[in-house]
């Protein structure tokens, strides 16, 4: 027992500073991104390097062998990338536009399954808390988000100092997927039968219809539809 032992913590000696060589060989790029092929080497590296470390039986050399082995395929694989755009595209996933013009595409979220909550997560992280300041959103092949905002929402240039801009604060979504959400109405001290209002003098009769409303400090509300067909439609106080 206590001979098995050493040998697991033996291979934890060799086998991690080997690991560690060839993560640092196959660059900053298979960290820093993470696209879907590298991610599948991780997997595959972590899935060798446990087996490795958890059975004893399994040949050191052979795990040493098959580590360096995968190190360098993803070597070739990330420089065919380079040289080839079509094969890198082929192994990765496409960039996807989410927000054009601040309203969500409701179809080019459902094909990659974010969910609204996912989007607006993502928007804060990029200190957007409006989702009408958003000219374009995309989702990179890493799952990040990129926000391109409107001219009149993004931060001045010295050649824009000495100009006032409007800004309309934070949006709260009032109707997510037809659905209002309540606490958000309370808390905002706003009725469903104010809302409901609204939406019917704009000739909008079925809250199912709408895929996202959002209210901002300002009282405008927002609209995006289920249906991608359906206008777009901003409606204020």
């Amino acid at each position: 027992m206590l001979l098995e032992l050493a040998n697991i913590f033996g291979r934890i000696l060799t086998i991690f500073p080997l690991l560690l060589a060839m993560t640092l060989f196959m660059g900053k790029r298979s960290i820093g991104e993470v696209p879907i092929f590298d991610f599948l080497i991780f997997v595959t590296l972590a899935s060798v390097t446990g087996a490795d470390l958890a059975d004893p039986s399994v040949s050191h050399i052979h795990t040493a062998f098959a580590i360096v082995v995968i190190g360098f395929f993803q070597k070739a694989i990330a420089k065919l990338s380079i040289k080839k755009r079509k094969f890198g595209k082929f192994i990765t996933f496409e960039p996807t536009v989410v927000i054009r013009d601040g309203q969500l595409l409701v179809h080019n979220l459902q094909s990659i399954q974010y969910s609204i909550d996912n989007i607006f997560q993502l928007l804060r992280q990029k200190d957007v808390f409006d989702i009408n300041e958003v000219k374009i959103g995309v989702i990179e092949a890493n799952g990040e988000l990129s926000v391109q905002k409107k001219p009149e929402s993004s931060s001045p240039s010295i050649e824009d100092l000495g100009i006032k801009k409007k800004s309309s604060g934070i949006s709260y979504p009032i109707i997510i997927e037809g659905n209002f959400q309540e606490e958000i109405l309370t808390e905002l001290g706003v009725t469903k039968e104010s809302i409901r209002l609204r939406l019917h003098n704009e000739g909008i009769a079925r809250t199912e219809s709408i895929f996202l409303c959002t209210i901002n400090n300002e009282g405008e509300l927002h609209l995006s539809y289920t249906n991608k067909d359906d206008k777009y439609q901003r409606i204020q106080h």
